[in-house]
């Protein structure tokens, strides 16, 4: 696809998998073009563990969003989530060899070079390196270095760290489903591109996306990404436990999860009941909505008690820190009955459910705003800003080359996992090398 404003995302989930294909407007608004999404059977946890069910899958969303859309998809920007991530924070420093010209693109490329050859344990691999506040010459707090003067520049950095087998594996799937990957990005920060306001990444605010295989949290504060964290249990555990609980099957579960469940176990009367049929001319099941609900009280309650912990590591309790905004809640998991309660009950935060629609055009249709799409639409959103910088950063060569954007091995294409928190054009050069090393890294592992 041609268009420098039409940008896709595919968001491989435990439960679903989604295609979007979306474009920006003239008003800077994301219009969702065509959605496709299929019943994911290869993923659990969210990472891949059946290659060829994936495959199918990830065709069949992206038919399903080619043909609502009339048009055809090549490229896509992927989200990544699973137990393998894990964030840390590192700060590093580079000397300039002449203070006298002002700090440039360049340097804070350097510098994020310079993090990316961190050693990891063996099997890990740099997902993102996201700058976070620089110093310049001892002076620090500084949140946009470039034009300024100084011989060192200093910086801290959130870096999100991922298993290289599970990266592959992703990749393998996209590029044998006829896919171009044109980036990777962590799925906490495509959801908070989607849901969250400026205001309140300032302010401080956790995002909370709780997805069917894995629960994803990204904290922010003063605008920056402050941690990252995915924890593996999601909405399944909650329908799992209800399969095992009431001894019915994982349909059922789900349905009664969906129609009847609550988080909050006090409301339901002891005489409500729900009638299941039996499998096969056995007798139809009774289940108490009472304990229906306390089954799901028990699994949330310890899926949000691991995030609050999360939160608390960050350091919410001191007071620079503080996280004003408190939580918002996203992922079809969002949609528990009573969740947001429950959820301000045990973390004293305030709360509400996001929806994805901080950057969608006013008309857009109310199923694609439903928080089950936070992912996909962070995703294209996160692909688009890529794109636009790209092409704001006029740099024809590689677009001349390219004219059709059909030929499947676009090398030089410009491929780069790229987020909010670089909103400036500067890491660009930086994240294409990573992107076309990574290319180069999953021609060669065919």
């Amino acid at each position: 696809m041609g268009h420098e404003n039409i940008a896709v995302g595919l968001d491989i989930g435990t439960t679903k998998i989604v295609a979007m294909i979306g474009r920006k407007n003239e008003f800077g608004k994301m219009e969702i073009l065509g959605i496709g999404k299929s019943k994911s059977l290869g993923v659990h946890r969210g990472v891949v563990n059946n290659i060829t069910q994936t495959i199918q899958s990830i065709q069949q969303a992206v038919q399903d969003a080619e043909s609502s859309s009339g048009m055809s998809i090549s490229d896509v920007v992927v989200g990544i989530a699973g137990q393998h991530i894990r964030s840390l924070q590192h700060s590093d420093y580079i000397t300039r060899a002449n203070s006298d010209e002002v700090i440039h693109d360049d340097d804070i490329d350097r510098l994020c070079n310079q993090v990316h050859k961190l050693v990891m344990l063996p099997g890990e691999e740099i997902i993102h390196v996201l700058p976070q506040d620089f110093k310049v010459d001892g002076q620090a707090e500084i949140k946009e270095p470039i034009g300024m003067y100084g011989g060192r520049l200093e910086a801290n950095f959130h870096v999100v760290v991922g298993q290289v087998s599970s990266i592959r594996n992703i990749g393998r799937c996209v590029k044998s489903a006829g896919l171009d990957l044109s980036g990777i990005t962590l799925e906490p920060l495509a959801s908070s591109n989607a849901v969250l306001s400026q205001e309140e990444k300032e302010a401080g605010v956790a995002l909370i996306d709780i997805g069917g295989g894995t629960t994803d949290l990204a904290i922010f504060k003063d605008g920056i990404i402050r941690h990252t964290a995915v924890i593996p249990f999601g909405g399944n555990v909650i329908t799992e436990d209800i399969k095992e609980g009431c001894s019915i099957i994982e349909k059922q579960a789900e349905l009664l999860k969906i129609k009847f469940g609550s988080a909050w176990p006090g409301e339901n009367k002891d005489n409500e009941i729900v009638s299941i049929p039996g499998l096969r001319g056995r007798d139809p099941k009774e289940i108490s909505l009472k304990n229906l609900s306390k089954v799901i009280h028990a699994r949330v309650v310890e899926i949000i008690e691991q995030v609050y912990l999360e939160i608390r590591n960050y350091g919410h309790e001191e007071q620079k820190k503080k996280l004003i905004a408190g939580i918002v809640l996203t992922g079809g998991g969002s949609q528990l009955r009573h969740l947001k309660q429950l959820v301000e009950y045990i973390t004293g935060m305030d709360t509400r459910i996001g929806y994805p629609n901080e950057h969608l055009a006013g008309d857009s249709d109310s199923e694609t705003t439903s928080p089950m799409f936070a992912t996909a639409v962070g995703l294209v959103l996160t692909n688009l800003n890529k794109k636009n910088r790209t092409h704001a950063s006029a740099r024809p060569k590689e677009i001349d080359e390219d004219l059709d954007f059909t030929s499947s091995d676009q090398e030089n294409e410009e491929v780069s996992a790229e987020t909010e928190a670089q909103d400036s054009v500067n890491q660009r050069g930086f994240f294409d090398k990573w992107a076309d090393k990574f290319k180069e890294f999953l021609d060669n592992a065919e």
